[in-house]
């Protein structure tokens, strides 16, 4: 089974909050539309341009690190607007998505002309991958709601009854320890509507990273007004130009609920909680009408972490905890993996939605709840029956409450919200359900842990709020969830892997152990010794880590030098990966541990070259162009001798 959260999504309109999911009007059989291409490098034919550093005590580390970046992505550009010109692809421009490289077309593609695009791209010697930058679409579900805003509604915050109630987190034993924790969270997200009484004081100024001015809604394109201008797409928009899988929809406020659900004002005798009430929240918009743009939601997650985009200021504040709501209906790709990679080295948790498939009938998760080192949350219901819409399976880390209409009377979830169906009117609180709300409420338990013990690594936040959880209610009525019943069903070991339903309380206490921090480790040769580096472990409230013990925990074996010191050592004498975990325990008895990864590797042989000299490459791509044209003519000739026999 996994472990208990919550979810959230639209304004007074119920809807599902993954947008990794295809509108219900998109089929998997319809073609995709595209903006542009997402690309990555092969690292041949290319010499790096020397990288001046900036010296002097007056430059910061990260201001080195974000005129490098900048340096670089010039270059990139450069040599993207070089790539399509030798292949044949017209471009408007270029850019970043993340960690990878943007092209963007002049005006959207689809079909034939889409997939002409790819193929040259991806015939070229110096591309690794290629994949379209498309829309990740939100998806709506059914109206209906109730319209109260007490505390006492916010049923899965409150402690569980074990009658009606099996699914509520438990908040006010976890308050007790915490009652907040200035803790930067992000949402990257739709923007939030700053001028709501719920998040008075509770919002940094964010930016606006959305690029396309179209679905930005707003009159521009990136900016730094992160404020939501309402995101819907109106009947006549609908299946038209870049909104042509895009149904009509009413303005959704996601981003401003799930704030909310974050950080919302306590105590001030009106509206709802959040559950880190002391937590600022830094909106990320990368969203506006019919959803993200990739290669806008991957920038915003370099960004909300700190780590420099080009043409975009600093990030003054970055977040240790980002709520990511959106995904897409495809798997995790090289541009999110590395983005993520990135984000997590910072420092940054990334906890996302598993999604909403089952409406379309797919429980299978797709990125970014399928990509490596991210939290994914599930949703359960009010009754502890994982909730009919939530993907489900081994990646799943924690499931929480997430809503439902399938449980009577209806329990959604209720937070921050405005009630305009298209731009911005009165500011309210809505009622909302999907896995989209239940990602906020790990985020919010995270950065309460994080409020205990700062020195805590995202995975270290992953693997404590785990040992967390509580296991998942179990009803004998119903079937254990599988691939024959995905709908609402018991959630199991091999349904989640771990126990589900976890207890923030008991998190909290958890955070309070002392945290293995091990020195970042990459490549090296075979034969090479290695330090395993622990000294700056830390144990926090006045106490002391008495001792720290070193495990190989993958690879073929080795022989560790000085393993009960905090700094260890060991000869990797022949290629493979390796991983070593740091167990360290302080005067209390509590313990923290941390693991490392270390790949024994021979550097790569010198490049034979490539770019447009490279023969062997222009002689395919002519051949894939005069294939085309044949191919084309026999369609022509075909049609033309089917036209004269009628």
């Amino acid at each position: 089974m996994r472990r208990l959260l919550s979810t959230c999504l639209l304004g007074f309109v119920v809807q599902l909050g993954m947008t990794t999911l295809p509108v219900a009007a998109r089929s998997a059989q319809e073609p995709v539309m595209a903006t542009g291409l997402i690309l990555g490098f092969k690292d041949i034919g290319e010499e790096s341009t020397p990288r001046h550093a900036d010296r002097g005590p007056w430059v910061s580390d990260r201001e080195r690190a974000r005129k490098a970046w900048e340096r670089a992505a010039r270059r990139d550009r450069e040599r993207v607007a070089r790539l399509a010109k030798e292949s044949g692809v017209d471009l408007a421009g270029t850019g970043e998505a993340g960690n990878a490289h943007l092209l963007r077309f002049d005006r959207p593609l689809k079909g034939q002309a889409l997939d002409r695009a790819l193929r040259r791209l991806r015939l070229h010697p110096e591309v690794a991958w290629v994949e379209p930058d498309v829309l990740v679409p939100r998806q709506q579900l059914a109206q209906g709601a109730p319209d109260d805003t007490l505390y006492g509604l916010q049923w899965h915050l409150l402690p569980p009854d074990n009658i009606t109630n099996l699914s509520g987190l438990n908040l006010p034993p976890a308050w007790a320890i915490r009652n907040g924790s200035p803790v930067v969270v992000a949402v990257v997200d739709s923007g939030v509507r700053f001028d709501h009484p719920d998040l008075a004081g509770r919002l940094l100024p964010g930016y606006d990273l959305v690029s396309e001015v179209a679905i930005a809604n707003d009159g521009g394109g990136r900016d730094a007004d992160a404020s939501d201008p309402g995101d819907w797409v109106s009947a006549g928009e609908a299946g038209q130009g870049v909104f042509q899988f895009c149904n009509a929809v009413p303005s959704a406020w996601h981003g401003t609920f799930i704030a909310g659900q974050i950080a919302a004002a306590s105590n001030n005798a009106a509206g709802v909680v959040g559950l880190n009430w002391g937590a600022s929240v830094l909106p990320v918009r990368v969203s506006g009408k019919c959803g993200a743009l990739v290669s806008d939601l991957l920038d915003g997650l370099r960004w909300a972490a700190g780590l420099p985009v080009a043409g975009v200021p600093a990030n003054s504040t970055p977040a240790k905890v980002i709520n990511l709501s959106f995904g897409g209906d495809a798997p995790c790709s090289q541009a999110y993996q590395d983005t993520i990679d990135a984000v997590t080295a910072e420092g940054a948790l990334v906890v996302v939605a598993a999604g909403n498939g089952l409406p379309q009938g797919n429980p299978a998760l797709t990125r970014p709840a399928d990509c490596g080192r991210v939290m994914a949350v599930g949703a359960v219901r009010k009754d502890g029956a994982k909730a009919s819409y939530s993907n489900f399976g081994s990646q799943v880390a924690l499931v929480a409450p997430g809503g439902s209409t399938d449980f009577s009377p209806n329990n959604f979830l209720v937070s921050t919200d405005n009630s305009g169906s298209t731009i911005p009117a009165g500011n309210s609180y809505g009622y909302k359900q999907g896995t989209s709300f239940s990602a906020p409420q790990a985020a919010g338990v995270a950065s309460l842990m994080l409020g205990i013990n700062p020195a805590l690594n995202p995975a270290q936040l992953i693997e404590r709020m785990k040992t967390g959880a509580r296991a998942h209610a179990f009803d004998g009525g119903r079937s254990t969830c599988s691939a024959t019943h995905p709908g609402i069903c018991n959630c199991t070991t091999s349904t989640w892997a771990l126990p589900a339903c976890w207890m923030p309380s008991a998190r909290l206490h958890l955070a309070a152990g002392p945290a293995a921090v091990i020195v970042a480790l990459g490549t090296v040769e075979p034969g090479s010794m290695i330090s395993l580096d622990g000294r700056q472990s830390v144990a926090i409230g006045g106490s002391t880590i008495v001792s720290h013990q070193w495990q190989q925990a993958g690879g073929s074996p080795v022989a560790l030098a000085n393993a009960s010191t905090s700094l260890a050592g060991t000869t990797l004498a022949t290629e493979g990966t390796y991983a070593f975990r740091l167990t360290v325990v302080d005067d209390l008895g509590r313990t923290g541990t941390d693991t490392v990864q270390v790949i024994a590797a021979m550097p790569p042989p010198p490049s034979g070259g490539g770019g447009s000299s490279s023969l062997f490459w222009g002689l395919t791509l002519w051949a894939w162009v005069l294939g085309v044209i044949v191919s084309q003519r026999r369609a022509v000739s075909a049609g033309r001798s089917s036209g004269r026999s009628a």
